[in-house]
Formats: structure tokens, sequence, C-alpha cells
């Protein structure tokens, strides 16, 4: 199996699914498969832009104004209401107090009891997702993995009740209660009676516009200038599926050791990433992620910016062995991450302090 480090996927579906999704029609239980993805290429392009407008200067012309009457009205028509209360009589009225009725009386239902053996679930196989932790990407998409498992079936055995006889009931009838109430309702309806009061006008002399306000206007062209600008020529995109060990790609401890309080890479490191980094970055196109870490002992401002300084170590040497700077990325996670129970505070043997010092890659979405 050639180890080639790709962006991955896991998901459960049917083979007419896989086969709409690009991914591999007859995958084996417990493999994994990834998708290797070329890059975008963009080009120069240049181009006229207009960097002021076109635009238009106005006078303004004031407005004139005459001088007019017109009869105003100063007080509206109204109407004098006059008001004559209804009278009232009192009656009785009847009304169902509480209404008839049927009561039930209940026989409840009889049961016996029974069972049956049931496949609760059946034989299955298919994609599951898997997520890696601490995807960088915004999209989470780019770090998932697709595994095809099977699982076999499943079985119960199921007591029921069974009825015998169902319930029913038998009826009760009871009467309905009667009563009566007083009742006042008009005799005589209120009236009113209206007198009209009439409106009242006066006239007025206004100003008014005779000519409104003008503008004249005069265009100013507009102003362009040459730019260079990128753009892109050709999307990337999936190419192809490979078969890979799943252990792969998960975080790959690079045993790489520091001198104390300094992020150069030594002899013995840089022997270390070419023999095992360099020939995966050399053998296929993935993106890696560089991850350094220290031990807890120290400032936690100081070791986060050490640890970064770490990570962007390894990247740089990889950029000397003619690996592009676009394919890696570094990352420092200073103490934030220990293996062990080394934290601040805490006595340890120097040997356990190492554990936590140390180097990691992994391939993110390329």
């Amino acid at each position: 199996m050639k180890q080639k480090l790709f962006l991955f996927l896991c998901l459960v579906a049917s083979s007419g699914y896989l086969q709409a999704q690009g991914l591999p029609t007859n995958p084996e239980p417990g493999k994994c498969y990834v998708k290797c993805i070329t890059k975008d290429t963009f080009k120069e392009v240049t181009e006229t832009l207009q960097v002021y407008p076109a635009y238009t200067t106005l006078t303004v012309v004031p407005a004139t104004y005459k001088t007019v009457e017109e009869t105003v009205l100063v007080k509206e028509a109204t109407e004098k209401h006059t008001y004559t209360p209804a009278t009232y009589e009192t009656v009785d009225v009847t009304y169902i107090k509480k209404e008839a009725r049927t009561d039930l009386k209940v026989i409840p239902a009889s049961f016996g009891k029974s069972s049956k053996n049931y496949e609760t679930y059946p034989t299955t196989s298919g994609w599951e997702y898997k997520v890696l932790e601490d995807c960088p990407s915004v999209n989470k998409d780019d770090c998932v993995a697709a595994c095809f498992v099977e699982y076999p079936s499943q079985f119960r055995d199921v007591p029921f009740t069974t009825l015998a006889g169902d319930a029913s009931t038998s009826t009760i009838p009871v009467p309905e209660q009667m009563s009566s109430y007083k009742k006042r309702i008009i005799k005589t309806p209120a009236r009113m009676e209206k007198t009209v009061i009439p409106a009242e006008y006066k006239t007025i002399t206004s100003i008014v516009v005779d000519t409104p306000t003008s503008t004249t206007s005069n265009t100013v062209a507009a102003k362009t200038d040459t730019v260079t600008r990128t753009v892109l020529d050709k999307k990337g995109g999936i190419t192809t599926w490979e078969e890979v060990n799943c252990e792969l790609l998960d975080p790959n401890l690079l045993p790489i050791f520091y001198e104390l309080d300094s992020a150069r890479l030594t002899p013995a490191s840089k022997k270390i990433i070419d023999e095992k980094l360099l020939p995966i970055m050399n053998d296929s196109k993935v993106s890696v992620e560089i991850m350094s870490h220290t031990d807890s002992r120290g400032n936690d401002d100081y070791n986060m910016s050490l640890s970064q300084q770490r990570a962007n170590s390894v990247v740089n040497y990889l950029v000397s062995k003619g690996i592009s700077r676009s394919r890696l990325s570094a990352r420092g996670y200073g103490e934030s991450s220990l293996t062990n129970r080394c934290s601040n505070g805490v006595e340890c043997a120097e040997s356990q302090h190492q554990k936590n010092r140390r180097t990691e890659f992994r391939v993110i979405n390329n």
C-alpha cells in the first residue's frame, strides 16, 4: 500500500449514493480511502478601471412668489344632540339549570399473556464518518474520513399481553333540572333629537410659489487608471481515490529533540525529517500541518511562543528542501496539550517532561 496522506471522508451510504459522490464502489470493511485534490491555478490580467466617476455640477435658480386670497373654514358645522333615555319592565325567564345526561358504568377488559422472538436489527454494512480532532479548516468536511464497517443482526424475545375480552359500558340516565330568573327588557327605546349649527368662514391672504426653485447642470468627465490583478485560471478538484493505512491519517510523532530554550534543528533532527516526513511530501501533493509542544516548565505565554518557533523551524527546513510553503502549516500549542500529569507545579522526572516536548505532523486539506 502506498503511504500517501490525503484528505479523507467516512460516511454511511448505499452503493448508488457512493457512485453519485465519486466514492470507491467495492470498499473493504476496516479500510480507509482518500481523495487527491488538485490546487487552483491563477493568472494575471490587466484592466482599465474607473478611479473617479463622471459627475454633474448644479447651480440653483431661486424660486419666485405671488400673493393670493382665499376663503377658509374657521369653524366646522356641527350638531347639537338631546338624549331621552329608554324605559324598562321586569319579566320572568325559565332556563335549564342543569342539563339531562347519561352516566356510564365501565366494565373493564380482561387479558392473557404470550411472547414472540423478533429480529430487532438486521445485518448491516456501510460507510461511517470519522472527524479529525483540532481541524484547522473552517470547513469541517475537509477533516473527515470514510470507513466501511459491518454489523451482525440482533434478536430479542418479546413478551406481550393478549386481549381476552374488551372493555364495555352500561348506561344510567339522569334527568334535567329547571329554574328561572328576573330580566329587565326595554319598554320604550332611547331616542336622540338633533339641532344643526352652521359652519363659519373668513378670507385670508397668503404668499405662494409662482416659479419653483430650479437648477442648471454641467457634466464633469470620469477619470480612469490601469491595474494588474490575479484571477482564477483553472479550478482544482478531486482526481482519484486511493486505499491508505488508516493510522497514517492521525497525528504522527516526529522524534525531534530541541536544545534547551532553542528552536534550532540539530543535525539528528534534520535526519529524522529527511527519513520520515520528506519522502511523504516528495511522493505526493498533500498539505501537512506541523504541531509542536513544550513541557509545563516556564511561563505559559513564553512556551506558546517557543512551540510556534519550533514548528516554524520544521516548515522552513522543508521549504529549503524544495517543498512549497503553500503545502505547509505550522502551529504551536505550548504546554496546552500535555500527554501526562506533569502540569504547572507538579514535580516530575526529566524523562516525563521530555515526553511533552514533542513535534507531530498530520495531513490537512490539500
